[in-house]
């Protein structure tokens, strides 16, 4: 869609002023009519596997939804009408239908209702909803037996500060409530009553760079109105039950014998530099009408924290899922600094009810908690600890019946090894709520997501806690794409349970399946129908290649539905950096080509209707030392970029000379920087970025040092500071309302305003009301509008371009990052 203004097209008069206000775009129509397609219904399965609750939802919020009311305060994004967190969009409808098969049962709402959560109780008779109206958020509930018939238990719920929890006995609900002694919002002054001061006098505290802080006394009195909540438990009959006077609520859980509460409350004073998750706050233990029984810690503010440390003190203090009230709990033995040199980096301890003597030591780790998974027996537990020197991750099983038994290994692996990956334990709930490790005698199940060399291909496999042996149970066939979601009770005298699965494959959408594994037979239990037929001709496949260093790469090689075999079509690689300690498991495939093909949202597939060629997903492995891989970031993803793009050359679908590059987030960071050190792409798209590394001054990603410890590595790569070398057209995109840590959305208007002066072709879009992601229709449907045009005009366009001399199938040096490296550019010694 073009516009015109007095004889001269709107982009000339944007070019000539530099900014205009334009109207919202739309794409081509076959575009629209795929990013409309409906989707098909949320499932949730009930605790028992007996039940399906259908959730209807849309396929996308309009801009009117998205513009709603809302409050940026403490990194909390308020929806000051509803009294609960900020969201975009919502469920429609619900029903409820047997597992087994069956017509749904319409749960009957209002024409307009907006639906914000549901809940299965544990007890798999009853489910909890909240209903968000134009007064508020309601809490409802109904039940299996009686569904048509819902009970709004209160109309005065808050979910700014937490969601709600069924309590153990199935028969009640602990929640948060607007107190109802709360009065007006505070007002705005009329004028400042004085200048906004922060202070500090010898503190080392490196944080990350939050959005949506506090800023001034307003904001504060703001927050504490709208998070201030009334704690309550509420019966099926809405009888409701006030427990203690209203706070900050943070936190709140019951007890597996519901007789008692575990509490955080957020105190005073405020950050202006973190969000409310580091404030100072209070760990408690209550009885069930708010009598204080124990208190756990008195928490303070979390600054003075190392990088990729911990606070000391106790944290992730939480229940045992198998105890009636046992509060546990980790501690750090090396005072919260990863730096530090400890035979074990953590403590957990642990205190039963009635709470009246000290804290007992339970057992030490060697590296950072990463959690603990309970067993029904409460002496039986798994720890999962982080080795931050080597990204490993390991998982130990303790046995604590008698003194001195040393825990096994369960699991012990790079954290990034998808092929050594055994899976994650399948939990259960108990009758109580709490959840344990899925048992059955010596055995437990393990869920996996199957990564090969063919891609994934999930698994279900069942391990003994005596021999630690596994066996294979389940795994999808190559072909489709099949994950189990739920292992279903044992029938009488049956070794081998049933599974829940969804299956899918590139021309079936998702649908879920029951398995019986001792017949090998599967029922299917739902026929969702394909939304988007029009594009099932599209193919893609799995390539795998090297990088010139023999780092093994891949990607998913996408071509339109109507690709004539021997056409080089104008190619679009989008990638996202990921850090590895070594090549072997950098060099991992993930994802499968078997999966349904959706183009939804702001996917870059859309560019397959336009004739354009796709490495999705190309691999951009950064690979080194954990404290030094982003010394060689530059050269690593340029040598990956020219592997993807030759891989593609010589396949014989792309043209060497028509090739773009994009990413969102890290994936616009990388899409800068090739264009600032390489001339391997015609053009790029990058969404919702920061290219200043300079404001993210302490760390960002997995980078560990600080500006001021790696200068000349925050300098080379941050494509901001080389915008003069950035001679190809690039588009940025981003959020008004970014609140992404680190992607300012200064962070692309200062990009745009670097290239602009330094002679470059660069655009800016900023999309208001949206965040990281784009959500609204009218935003999705024109940053299509605008990626298409973009490409269109700068990648697609550009096939007569044939300066250069090479043939089609040869390899591209371009600007080699060799001749391009800043530091050929830039002084050698930078820190010096």
């Amino acid at each position: 869609m073009k516009t015109f203004v007095v004889g001269c097209s709107l982009m000339t008069l944007v070019l000539s002023l530099g900014h205009a206000q334009e109207g919202y775009r739309l794409p081509p129509q076959v575009v629209v009519d795929l990013i409309d397609a409906a989707p098909e219904p949320a499932v949730r399965i009930s605790p028992d596997g007996d039940w399906m609750l259908l959730i209807e939802r849309d396929a996308m919020p309009g801009i009117d939804d998205v513009s709603r009311p809302m409050l940026r305060l403490a990194g909390v994004r308020i929806d000051p009408v509803a009294n609960s967190r900020f969201r975009t969009s919502f469920d429609r409808g619900l029903s409820l239908r047997k597992t087994a098969g069956g017509e749904p049962i319409e749960i009957p709402l209002a024409d307009d209702a907006k639906l914000a959560a549901t809940s299965w109780c544990h007890d798999s008779k009853s489910l909890a909803f909240v209903v968000v109206t134009k007064h508020g958020s309601e809490l409802w509930i109904t039940t299996v037996g009686a569904p048509k018939s819902p009970r709004r238990l209160t109309d005065r719920l808050s979910t700014v500060m937490g969601g709600f929890q069924w309590l153990p006995d199935g028969n009640a609900i602990l929640c948060r409530l607007v107190p109802e002694s709360r009065g007006d919002e505070p007002t705005q002054p009329n004028f400042p009553v004085g200048p906004n001061i922060q202070h500090s006098s010898g503190n080392t505290s490196p944080t990350r760079t939050y959005q949506d802080l506090l800023s001034n006394p307003h904001d504060e009195a703001l927050f504490e109105h709208y998070a201030t909540n009334q704690l309550a438990a509420i019966d099926l009959d809405a009888n409701i039950h006030l427990i203690a006077k209203p706070a900050l609520f943070a936190g709140a859980s019951a007890s597996p014998d519901g007789k008692h509460i575990l509490v955080t409350t957020v105190q005073k004073p405020f950050s202006y530099l973190m969000t409310y998750r580091s404030f100072p706050r209070n760990i408690q233990v209550w009885d069930m009408n708010g009598k204080l029984e124990y208190e756990v810690a008195r928490v303070p503010l979390a600054e003075n924290i190392p990088i990729e440390g911990v606070a000391t003190g106790p944290r992730n203090v939480d229940w045992h899922a198998s105890e009636d009230a046992t509060l546990l709990w980790a501690e750090a033995l090396d005072g919260g600094d990863p730096r530090v040199e400890v035979d074990h980096r953590d403590r957990f301890l642990a205190i039963a009810a009635p709470f009246d003597g000290d804290p007992g030591e339970l057992l030490r780790i060697e590296h950072r908690s990463y959690g603990v998974t309970h067993f029904a027996d409460p002496a039986m537990l798994i720890t999962t600890e982080y080795d931050r020197d080597r990204r490993w991750v390991r998982s130990l099983l303790h046995d604590l019946h008698g003194p001195g038994t040393p825990p096994r290994i369960l699991m012990d692996r790079s954290i990034r090894d998808r092929y050594g990956n055994p899976g994650s334990i399948e939990l259960k709930a108990q009758e109580n709520g709490h959840r344990v490790v899925q048992q059955d005698g010596d055995w437990i199940y393990r869920f996996g997501t199957g990564a090969s060399p063919k891609g994934d291909l999930p698994f279900v496999d069942r391990q003994n806690l005596k021999t630690l042996e596994s066996e294979r149970l389940w795994r999808c066939v190559e072909g489709t794409y099949e994950r189990a979601v739920m292992i279903r009770r044992k029938k009488n005298g049956e070794e081998t349970p049933q599974l829940i699965t969804v299956r899918e494959d590139p021309f079936t959408p998702p649908n879920y399946m029951a398995r019986d594994l001792a017949a090998d037979t599967s029922k299917a239990l739902t026929h969702f129908a394909d939304p988007t037929p029009q594009i099932r001709g599209i193919k893609k496949q799995l390539v795998t290649y090297e990088r010139k260093d023999g780092v093994p790469l891949s990607a998913t090689l996408y071509l339109p539905a109507d690709y004539t075999p021997g056409t080089r079509l104008p190619l679009i690689v989008w990638a996202y950096p990921r850090e590895f300690s070594d090549a072997r498991t950098a060099g991992q495939v993930s994802g499968s080509t078997s999966r349904f093909t959706r183009i939804r949202g702001i996917s870059h597939l859309s560019l397959l209707t336009q004739g354009y060629a796709i490495m999705d997903n190309a691999t951009m492995p950064v690979i080194g030392d954990p404290e030094t891989m982003n010394d060689t970031f530059i050269e690593q993803i340029v040598a990956a970029a020219q592997a993807a793009i030759d891989k593609a050359v010589e396949l014989g679908v792309a043209d060497r000379h028509r090739v773009g590059v994009a990413g969102h987030s890290y994936g616009a960071f990388m899409t800068a920087n090739l264009l600032a050190h390489c001339d391997l792409f015609k053009a790029g798209v990058a969404r919702s970025g920061a290219y200043n590394r300079t404001l993210t001054p302490f760390g960002f990603q997995s980078e560990r040092r600080t500006l001021w410890d790696a200068k000349s590595v925050y300098f080379g790569i941050s494509p901001f500071l080389h915008a003069n070398k950035i001679n190809e057209p690039i588009l940025l995109i981003h959020g008004e309302a970014d609140n992404n840590s680190g992607t300012f959305p200064m962070q692309s208007r200062r990009m745009y305003q670097a290239i602009k002066g330094n002679g470059g072709t660069v655009r800016l879009v900023m999309l208001p009301k949206e965040s990281h992601g784009y959500r609204a229709r009218e935003s999705v449907l024109h940053t299509q509008a605008e990626m298409i045009d973009w490409f269109d005009e700068h990648v697609k366009g550009t096939a007569n371009d044939r300066n250069r001399s090479r043939s089609e199938g040869s390899t591209s040096d371009g600007k080699s990052v060799l001749n391009r490296r800043i530091s050929n550019k830039e002084p050698q010694n930078v820190e010096g």
